[in-house]
């Protein structure tokens, strides 16, 4: 029996089309008792942050020597590189375009390749449209059945990598500014400042002219409130109770957000009389 390791699948083809199904399928005929688990194929179109979000947020839950077969690649059929790279946390198989930036910006890069060995897709010939199924799904199933890396593609210096970093924050002694950096299917708007940069200090959001307080959970408001909150992905967020924060509050992807420190004005009864 061939090897057997735990392969994702990552993409923004979403389910109406068989995309998804025929990248299993080339999975299926490279290896049978492989079972791709899809982390999600709903990234908006060719939004590669969302998918960048996505993935790094989603690699910490899976076993260690997985597999992930990542694919929002605009550019697909032009010169950008297809690769893989290996980590700590398993073997990344996508475009070069920023996709993995935040996965690598977790987690060191071991080894890269660039995919140029055509034995291991699924045809020499493939598709200058679809290489999910042509080439990332077909070298995904064999790095999985315990092909090295090295024989899939030309060894290439993991610096080289396009990382695709967020937008940088910007602090000064009473606010961080930042930014939208994912939006979820509930409209939850999930900005790029991390929980440890506002853990421990007395925070709110403010947007414009908008403040918005913060709590623990979307209930602690009342139904159709907004709130300012850490999400378990452990970045800042900003959500409507029982709502759609995205559509209310006319927020997308890269709009400033600005989380302002607030002074504790002292308790004079408490100050002592001489």
């Amino acid at each position: 029996m061939m090897a057997k390791r735990t392969i994702a699948l990552l993409s923004d083809f979403g389910l109406q089309d068989v995309y998804v199904g025929v990248m299993k399928g080339a999975i299926a005929k490279i290896n049978p008792h492989l079972t791709p688990i899809d982390i999600t194929h709903q990234i908006p179109p060719q939004n590669i942050g969302a998918g960048r979000f996505c993935l790094m947020n989603a690699v910490p839950y899976f076993p260690p020597d997985t597999v992930y077969v990542a694919v929002v690649d605009p550019g697909v059929g032009t010169g950008r590189r297809s690769v893989a790279v290996s980590c700590e946390w398993g073997i990344f198989v996508a475009p070069d375009n920023g996709l993995l930036g935040g996965v690598l910006s977790l987690c060191q890069a071991q080894e890269a390749v660039e995919l140029t060995n055509p034995v291991y897709w699924r045809s020499p010939f493939p598709s200058s449209t679809f290489h999910g199924r042509d080439i990332f799904a077909p070298v995904g199933a064999h790095l999985a059945s315990g092909i090295p890396l090295r024989e899939v593609g030309t060894e290439i210096n993991p610096q080289s990598l396009i990382t695709l970093p967020i937008s940088p924050i910007t602090r000064t002694a009473s606010t961080i500014q930042g930014c939208i950096q994912y939006i979820d299917h509930f409209g939850n708007l999930i900005t790029n400042i991390r929980a440890d940069q506002v853990q421990g200090k007395d925070w709110a959001v403010h947007l414009d002219e908008q403040v918005i307080s913060t709590s623990y959970t979307y209930s602690d408001r009342a139904l159709g409130e907004i709130v300012a909150l850490i999400g378990s992905h452990g970045w800042v967020e900003l959500a409507i109770n029982g709502g759609n924060a995205q559509r209310q509050l006319q927020l997308d992807y890269g709009d400033p957000v600005t989380v302002v420190f607030e002074q504790k004005l002292p308790d004079l009864s408490k100050k002592p009389h001489f």
